[in-house]
């Protein structure tokens, strides 16, 4: 029997914490096709797969869900994958440093149970010696981080009946601008992807820029500087794009940054941009922040 060892402590507040009710959402945030990408998730079932990466933002779904679906839906359209690498950030209160894998375990979402893949996890563990095995980066005052746990949802939701399985690594401080270490993570992963003889994806968890935005000219430079780190992405320049994000508040410079890098060395061509908006595009001027959703081709 597993035991379950990270609970959805954000559901019911970030988003829907019944199944029937977060069921209706889903499927509302994939048919929209203002900020959604209008239709439901479906695979084609094909042998090989071009879509090896994606970013997906991580705000309430009411904010960001539309934009993530559009991430899910194209990661889940060519074929479904076996094993979802979710690299994620940090924020305040758990200020964790390190780099950590959640090796072992389930994490629970009201769709149900994802289990760790303990095989890769362990693969992974075996070719970077910067992660840790330390299931406490996700528990205890860690559970207050959200920016992982929202990803969940969206997987269970596109799995449907598969057995999809997860591996949550946390990109702690030490890593935050740090391009040298990225790469190293990079290796690691590519190296281990490569030798695993099952269909992984990587998911990099970021929000964009964070600010107050109170008029149109504002919001028009705040979207400027987002699409900068958006350009970058889909020329899969990782240092470039490390040293644009270190002048502005992106959440998860790093996981991008590793996503890009690692999926150049499992030989990816390009980025693509499936949708940018902001807060302020949803709900008005205010306090604003910028919502990406992209995928990394082969």
């Amino acid at each position: 029997m597993i035991i379950i060892q990270r609970k959805a402590t954000h559901a019911g507040s970030w988003y829907s914490g019944k199944e029937s009710i977060i069921l209706k959402e889903m499927e509302h945030l994939f048919s929209d096709s203002e900020f959604g990408p209008g239709q439901q998730p479906f695979s084609e079932n094909l042998e090989i797969r071009s879509i090896i990466g994606g970013v997906s933002p991580h705000a309430g779904y009411r904010f960001s869900g539309y934009c993530a679906a559009h991430t899910y839906l194209n990661l889940f359209r060519e074929k479904i994958p076996d094993t979802i690498i979710i690299l994620g950030t940090i924020h305040n209160p758990c200020r964790y440093e390190n780099v950590a894998i959640f090796k072992k375990g389930v994490w629970e979402t009201p769709l149900g149970n994802l289990i760790v893949d303990e095989e890769l996890a362990n693969k992974i563990l075996d070719n970077c010696d910067l992660i840790k095995a330390d299931n406490e980066a996700f528990t205890g005052i860690c559970e207050s981080e959200h920016n992982i746990e929202i990803q969940l949802p969206f997987i269970k939701y596109c799995a449907k009946d598969s057995n999809v399985k997860i591996v949550p690594i946390k990109l702690g401080y030490t890593s935050f601008h740090n391009y040298d270490l990225c790469e190293e993570i990079a290796n690691g992963l590519a190296k281990s992807i490569k030798s695993y003889d099952k269909d992984v994806v990587i998911v990099a968890s970021s929000d964009m820029q964070h600010n107050t935005v109170l008029d149109s000219k504002k919001l028009e430079k705040f979207k400027s500087k987002d699409q900068k780190v958006i350009d970058a992405f889909k020329e899969l320049e990782g240092r470039k794009l490390m040293d644009i994000v270190k002048d502005l508040s992106v959440c998860g410079p790093q996981t991008i940054t590793t996503l890009v890098l690692t999926c150049k060395k499992l030989e990816a061509k390009k980025g693509e941009q499936l949708k940018h908006y902001t807060s302020v595009d949803k709900e008005g001027f205010g306090y604003c922040v910028g919502y990406f959703s992209g995928i990394i081709v082969k």
